[in-house]
């Protein structure tokens, strides 16, 4: 009978039915892949796009920073105090330098101390980083280098901190003060400096020259 005969029903129809059963699931498994791989493509864009917009903007900082450095430098060689030097290790990097402060009166006078500046890609809205790398017996600089001086902060609580109108010129001339009229005993970041003077000036002078004489000539 016609029935009997039927493809669906025979070995041969069963194959082709199964064959055709496999190709549509494939299809559907190929379709999935195919949206999945769509859409990694189009969140690979995105996090390229968000990356390229990132580095587009450091460079843009970066950018901000250097044409302020062009003029803050001309500007800080114009207007050094007569105690203070500066150095570029190289010409190129205007963010990075030495400063060298020669104190010609108090405590301090007679010595050489070395500043490291490094101003950060999001000037001027932050103040540059500076360490003293001259090993020093003081009440506002630690003996490892650290500073203590309002304009180099963030935020200070007395106003007196770091602004976008401040300039390299005011750091420089800041930390020169450090060692006149900034010095400042009354709040300390070296504690056991500012109580040695409480205690004994004269001994307190003392340890000062010897520590330039080890440290900073």
């Amino acid at each position: 009978m016609k029935c009997q005969t039927f493809q669906s029903s025979s070995p041969t129809g069963k194959a082709c039915r199964r064959s055709q059963e496999a190709c549509q699931e494939w299809r559907k498994k190929a379709a999935v892949m195919l949206t999945l791989a769509s859409k990694l493509k189009r969140d690979d864009g995105l996090k390229g796009s968000r990356a390229s917009a990132t580095a587009s903007d450091s460079s843009r900082r970066v950018s901000v920073r250097d044409r302020l450095l062009v003029k803050e430098v001309a500007e800080l060689e114009a207007n050094l105090p007569c105690t203070c030097k500066v150095h570029f290790p190289d010409p190129n990097k205007l963010h990075c330098f030495q400063l060298t402060v020669t104190p010609d009166e108090g405590y301090y006078q007679g010595g050489k101390f070395q500043f490291e500046t490094e101003v950060p890609d999001a000037y001027n809205m932050v103040p540059p980083k500076v360490k003293c790398l001259t090993r020093i017996w003081h009440p506002n600089i630690t003996e490892t280098g650290e500073i203590c001086l309002s304009l180099l902060r963030e935020h200070s609580i007395d106003g007196t901190g770091w602004a976008p109108t401040r300039t390299l010129k005011d750091v420089v001339w800041g930390l020169n003060s450090l060692f006149t009229d900034l010095l400042n005993f009354d709040d300390p970041l070296n504690i056991e400096a500012a109580e040695h003077h409480l205690r004994d000036k004269e001994d307190f002078r003392n340890k000062v020259e010897d520590y330039i004489k080890r440290y900073a000539r």
